[in-house]
């Protein structure tokens, strides 16, 4: 699109969504305390055994995952699962994005783009990386509520990190008992409220324009030892300038937990609500990167690209101890999310004879959205240990209300005004379901532990098509796959064990990438089927006095690999590839001595096509024909082969001061299936002091930081398989952050 800039609408009404409806989640919160009420009445009053208690969140814990915690990642359990608490999470960070704090956990690819329009880059063992927006191939929770749709895709823009209590990390085959699309999974939990009562606020200012603020209150209603609700409230909001020409950003986030115990169990209420607004500064073709200027590319800001979110939901959980060692816990949750989009498809390519199937520039989605899981539980001594057994049933329901707008008024050969609502072009709901049983058992000794589950999942896609003018697109599939996996855990001694894990995993395409079929129509591409994996791993664990090391090696094959066939006129078409195999390793320590701390995590990962297959190379490729060969051998996009991230801490006893330098690398990350750009590696070093003053039920934190120290140039994160060859995100420059936080107890 070559045309000067017409009328751009400015960031006003039209760009905000519409105001929120729960009907869902009222239908959800009353189905479910109509069965908790039942549920209760009949219970025995017996208390849950401690052991069984502290090992994971209830009703609000997607899968039991029942071993001690030590370090950082789970020291009996048979699978590869690390832990991030909150201090950790928010300690000398802006407390925006995941990728500030998880760099500690080997395995796990996140990158901030500088793009709050498409959310962070997140990939687990490799599953993820061909999202070119939000988050594809793992599952999100935040407080047991999927934050992934039924379809796989998600995001991690409400996660409240201001009040997170940790986040887990779950990889490899264990991630599969949480249902289809699971290459891994990522669970935040948020703060329990505890006496005494304790409040924060803080404040994040620094470069480019950003800010941020938010406010922390946690406690509990009535006498200690006659606990009344216990509450847990997180707001902040966040505003950034952008590192580039057409990157501002704002957010609003608020996340309230109640929870309140009765005898036997408990019951807890989760609100969570989320804003933002941002500009999207889109990527850069090779030659706009390597002129060393933060550029955006003319057609964003012709077209006045940006997106704006609005998300509110509610979910209730309730867990009764039944007598005998038995357990009963339901979780049900609701909510409603609207998505206004606009973006820069050329005019061409939305009008004309040879564009009938075109969806416009303009994306308008409001979906409803709700889902329940209901679990029994039982946990008792058995032949010398402890038996933990699960079994359940989950199910998910999305229906999105979508429709789709030409990006200008006028004509395409004489507009009036672009980047603005236009004609109508696409009218359809698209409706997703799971139904997953499932079940789980482990039996636990002090020097071994046996873990076996299995979980059928089947999702239902359907669609009806709403805007006739081009033909009925209505259609519907179905997938289904059944997913078992085991795991063992075998101590050696106090200090060393080793674990190992085998099962199938199962993503199945999103929504948006069964959008379109190959022939260049908008219907259902059915197709397209779900990728079926083979997945097992072996490590090693071992703790002393003052260090703690893991060293995981995993082997992934894929057949019927998700792949992008046509990506032009902002319509991208998907095939199966064949197979895939990725191996890699992973490790990790953490070393305290003193005043002196290391922390360290490595991956090595070599990810590749196994089978040759076509793909289209640029714009105007015959949809139905792609003619370009990928090779065998090549290495799959947006995966670098080694990560690297160690962090130095340095307590120097003055001032309550402490000085922390990190190391980050990333290596070289392929653009596209052929091959045929890369992003190369760099190196970005870190520089925080941070500051803590204990003053009676005061305390104060203070902190300086700087990134990319020596102002090094790199890409922060590629687009996979760009159809208009920008695929280069860069990454910021030098910046400056500066923090401060005042914590009251009461």
């Amino acid at each position: 699109m070559n045309a000067a800039p017409m009328t751009l609408s400015p960031p006003s009404s039209q760009n905000r969504t519409r105001p929120v409806r729960l009907a869902p989640v009222a239908w959800a919160i009353v189905l479910l305390s109509a069965a908790g009420a039942q549920a209760q009445a009949q219970a025995q009053a017996v208390p849950q055994p401690a052991a069984v208690a502290d090992a994971d969140a209830g009703a609000l814990s997607p899968v039991v995952v029942s071993a001690e915690r030590t370090g950082g990642g789970v020291w009996r359990g048979a699978a590869s699962v690390d832990v991030v608490d909150g201090e950790e999470l928010r300690e000398g960070q802006a407390q925006v994005n995941l990728s500030e704090s998880l760099g500690r956990v080997p395995g796990l690819v996140i990158r901030n783009r500088q793009n709050y329009a498409q959310d962070l880059q997140i990939s687990v063992r490799g599953y993820g990386a061909r999202a070119t927006f939000g988050v594809r191939g793992v599952r999100l929770f935040v407080d047991g509520i999927p934050a992934s749709a039924p379809d796989g895709s998600g995001q991690v823009a409400n996660f409240p990190l201001g009040g997170a209590d940790r986040i887990e990390v779950v990889r490899g085959p264990m991630a599969a008992l949480y249902g289809s699309s699971s290459g891994g999974a990522l669970l935040l939990y948020t703060e329990e409220g505890q006496h005494p009562a304790q409040w924060r606020t803080g404040m994040v200012a620094g470069s480019d324009g950003l800010w941020r603020l938010s406010t922390q209150a946690t406690g509990k209603t009535g006498a200690p030892k006659e606990p009344g609700w216990s509450y847990a409230l997180d707001v902040s909001r966040f505003e950034t300038d952008g590192t580039r020409p057409q990157s501002a950003a704002d957010r609003t986030n608020a996340n309230l937990k109640l929870s309140r115990p009765h005898e036997g169990g408990r019951t807890v209420l989760v609100f969570n609500q989320h804003s933002s607004f941002a500009l999207d500064p889109q990527g850069l073709e090779r030659k706009d990167l390597d002129s060393g200027v933060f550029k955006t590319d003319p057609g964003a800001i012709n077209f006045n690209t940006r997106k704006s979110v609005a998300q509110t939901q509610l979910g209730l959980a309730f867990e009764q101890a039944l007598g005998g060692g038995h357990k009963l816990e339901l979780m049900g949750y609701g909510g409603q999310r609207q998505l206004m989009q606009y973006q820069s498809i050329p005019l061409t390519s939305q009008a004309g004879a040879n564009n009938v199937g075109s969806s416009g520039g303009v994306i308008d989605l409001d979906r409803d959205y709700w889902g329940w899981n209901a679990r029994w539980r039982n946990a008792r001594d058995w032949q010398g240990g402890r038996l933990s057994l699960s079994a359940g049933l989950a199910s998910d329901h999305q229906s999105d209300v979508r429709k789709g707008f030409e990006n200008f008024t006028g004509t395409s050969a004489n507009p009036t005004a672009i980047g603005v609502q236009g004609k109508l072009r696409r009218d359809e709901v698209n409706r997703a379901q799971t139904m997953d049983p499932y079940v789980q058992a482990e039996w636990r000794t002090q020097d071994l532990t046996l873990m076996v589950g299995v979980r059928q999942t089947q999702t239902e896609y359907e669609s009806s098509d709403r805007f006739l003018g081009n033909g009925d697109d209505s259609d519907r599939k179905t997938f289904q796959a059944t997913l078992p996996v085991v795991g063992v855990r075998w101590q050696w001694s106090p200090a060393l064990q080793a674990f190992a894990s085998v099962g199938k995993g199962y993503e199945i395409p999103t929504l948006n990438e069964v959008a379109y079929r190959t022939d260049k129509v908008s219907g259902f591409n059915t197709q397209l089927n779900a990728a079926r994996s083979t997945s097992a791993e072996f490590g090693l664990r071992g703790r002393a006095e003052r260090l703690g090391w893991t060293a995981t090696v995993f082997d992934i094959r894929t057949d019927d690999e998700i792949v992008v066939q046509n990506n032009s006129g902002g319509r991208a078409t998907f095939q199966n590839a064949g197979r895939t195999q990725r191996q890699g390793l992973e490790l990790s320590g953490d070393w305290r001595h003193g005043p002196v701390s290391l922390v360290s995590a490595l991956t090595w990962m070599q990810a590749e096509y196994r089978d040759a297959f076509l793909t289209c190379a640029r714009v105007g490729c015959p949809v139905a024909f792609p003619r370009v060969p990928v090779s065998a051998g090549n290495r799959l996009p947006g995966l670098p082969i080694q990560q690297v991230f160690v962090q130095a801490a340095w307590d120097t006893g003055w001032l309550g001061s402490r000085v922390v330098f990190e190391t980050r690398h990333a290596g070289r990350v392929m653009v596209n299936d052929l091959n045929s750009d890369s992003a190369a590696g760099h190196t970005l070093f870190n520089l925080g002091v941070h500051f803590k003053q204990d003053r009676g039920d005061w305390t104060l934190r203070e902190f300086i930081r700087v990134d990319n120290l020596t102002d090094r140039r790199h890409v922060g994160s590629v687009i996979v398989n760009d159809g208009n060859f920008r695929f280069f995100e860069p990454g910021p420059g030098r910046k400056l952050l500066l923090g401060l936080e005042a914590q009251r107890r009461f």
